[in-house]
């Protein structure tokens, strides 16, 4: 039932019809109170990582923040705000009803946007849908996870104590149950026949706290991006048992098997992208798919990705969308495989 989250091409023009407007257009859209191309952004800009600090969404968040202001393709004050809960599901809430006018508030999301709305358990009543879907930036992989010093020297060792003595492991991730780092982290279980529901799972806000976690002895095991845990591996603090990729890695996780290597017939991959409130205007939009292009090929943001071991992967504001229909439907028969879907 499982399927791979496949890599699709990203290529295409901006949206069309959406950048400027003429003279009359101005005038007519300034009668209705809307924001012209002209006048934005009049105001600073918020990028909002809906999680701890240290995570995959707010290194991204911070990326773009920082490349459009040091390349100077937007001149106006872009800030970072951390606003963590329920793995991104508290302040989508917010976003999707309170903020769904404020074209000045982006929001950096990944797959948690369709998992947490598809759901059974802690079901988000909002999603994508909710959004306007700006670009996708980025992919990235999972990683299964211990302490350098644990007993677990191998994928094999996990899944046979899980086998055996499931009591005894703690899996945690930076999100809820039933989120990415748990799909993650149940993958080789379940596609080694494991009993789903033997396996204890303990959920954080961001893969920071899931790696403080188990540093302190709080979990066994963690699930969470591989590009993030990169450093961890580089100051000897974990061991990485198995990655997500249908290849191995390069830098730091070149060494580390992926789970076909480690006998799982499967991969998962983690897209990262950038989203405008529900009711974004048109204007707005125009004006971050001429951004976001833009920094997306500039060398600045080409050594963001490479320092932080992601993978460039970019879709405009239709392909992003297109992208993320087709993915929904994925997920879903993830989730109905699990016995998790709402």
């Amino acid at each position: 039932m499982w399927k791979t989250l496949t890599k699709f091409a990203a290529a295409g023009l901006l949206l069309a019809g959406l950048a400027g407007c003429s003279s009359s257009d101005s005038s007519d859209a300034g009668d209705k109170g809307e924001k012209t191309a002209s006048d934005y952004p009049k105001n600073n800009l918020t990028i909002v990582a809906p999680s701890g600090a240290g995570g995959g969404w707010d290194l991204t968040a911070r990326a773009v923040a920082k490349t459009m202001n040091d390349t100077k393709l937007i001149e106006k004050s872009i800030q970072v705000e951390n606003k963590p809960g329920g793995g991104g599901a508290v302040f989508m809430a917010t976003y999707a009803t309170k903020e769904a006018d404020n074209d000045y508030m982006l929001m950096v999301k990944s797959p948690p946007i369709l998992i947490n709305n598809e759901k059974a358990e802690g079901n988000s009543k909002f999603g994508y849908k909710d959004t306007t879907p700006l670009a996708q930036l980025t992919r990235d992989y999972g990683a299964i996870v211990v302490k350098n010093d644990s007993p677990y020297k191998t994928l094999d060792d996990v899944l046979n104590a899980l086998k055996t003595t499931p009591q005894d492991v703690t899996l945690a991730g930076g999100s809820a149950p039933g989120s990415m780092d748990h799909l993650v982290g149940i993958i080789p279980a379940f596609k080694s026949g494991i009993d789903l529901k033997t396996i204890k799972y303990v959920s954080y806000d961001g893969g920071g706290e899931a790696v403080a976690a188990l540093l302190g002895g709080n979990a066994d095991v963690i699930a969470t991006d591989a590009s993030t845990i990169a450093t961890y591996v580089k100051s000897g603090d974990v061991r990485v048992l198995a990655v997500s990729s249908s290849e191995r890695l390069e830098g730091e996780l070149a060494d580390v098997p992926t789970f076909k290597e480690a006998g799982i017939d499967e991969e998962f991959t983690i897209w990262r992208g950038i989203f405008g409130p529900k009711n974004m205007s048109e204007d707005a939009v125009a004006y971050w798919s001429e951004k976001l292009q833009a920094m997306s090929e500039t060398d600045e943001w080409k050594a963001e990705v490479e320092r932080n071991g992601w993978q460039s992967e970019y879709r405009n504001a239709e392909e992003f969308t297109k992208y993320l229909d087709e993915q929904n439907e994925t997920i879903v028969e993830l989730l109905t495989a699990l016995d998790m879907q709402k």
